[in-house]
């Protein structure tokens, strides 16, 4: 039997991980309860490792130069970035508009305040289903280590706003000067052309 391929898991993973959670909370069961009463997404349980894989639950106690409550942030994002940029949760893998984006200049900037965070030459073809960068922007990010669920990780967060990114992953071999690997989603960032807009996001 064929072992099916890393993106193929990584979207079925993804996917079940994505579902359970949203099915189980008592405001969607509700809303769904005409259409998945007797299904199978109905009684899903909630997988924690699943969980690990794709969301970070370190709480971040860093003070941000930019400062905004949840209500604050919901008015300004929409509710996928929200979820992502605030919750610290992750777009599905090969969905994002910036995975196979290879512009030859211009910046990467947060999508939640506008602070520059990569330079299209940071970025590099990885085939990990996200956008990969090999370095930032000298102090445009932040990185936290995230133990929970038995294992390391490092999460990366916007230095301006903290802001969800995604996670760091280093010495995987790729021909790359620093050796790492920035996995960002698509959905915190927008990019922008050389010379538009320069400077720190203030929102």
């Amino acid at each position: 039997m064929r072992f099916p391929s890393f993106p193929t898991l990584t979207r079925v993973f993804y996917t079940i991980n994505n579902t359970a959670r949203f099915t189980n909370s008592p405001a969607s069961q509700k809303a769904l309860a005409p259409f998945t009463r007797g299904t199978v997404l109905k009684s899903m349980p909630t997988i924690p490792f699943l969980g690990s894989l794709f969301t970070s639950s370190a709480k971040d106690m860093t003070e941000y130069p930019v400062q905004k409550s949840d209500d604050e942030w919901r008015a300004v994002l929409n509710k996928e970035q929200f979820r992502i940029l605030r919750e610290k949760g992750t777009e599905a893998p090969f969905t994002g508009a910036y995975d196979k984006h290879s512009p030859s200049a211009g910046t990467y900037a947060c999508a939640a305040c506008a602070a520059p965070l990569y330079r299209a030459t940071h970025k590099f073809k990885s085939g990990c289903g996200w956008p990969a960068y090999f370095d930032s922007i000298p102090g445009a990010v932040v990185r936290h280590t995230d133990r929970t669920f038995g294992m390391e990780r490092t999460e990366i967060v916007c230095a301006n706003c903290g802001g969800h990114l995604g996670h760091v992953f280093k010495g995987e071999g790729y021909p790359t000067p620093t050796d790492e690997r920035h996995c960002v989603n698509s959905i915190s960032l927008r990019f922008r052309e050389e010379g538009e807009g320069e400077g720190v996001g203030k929102v």
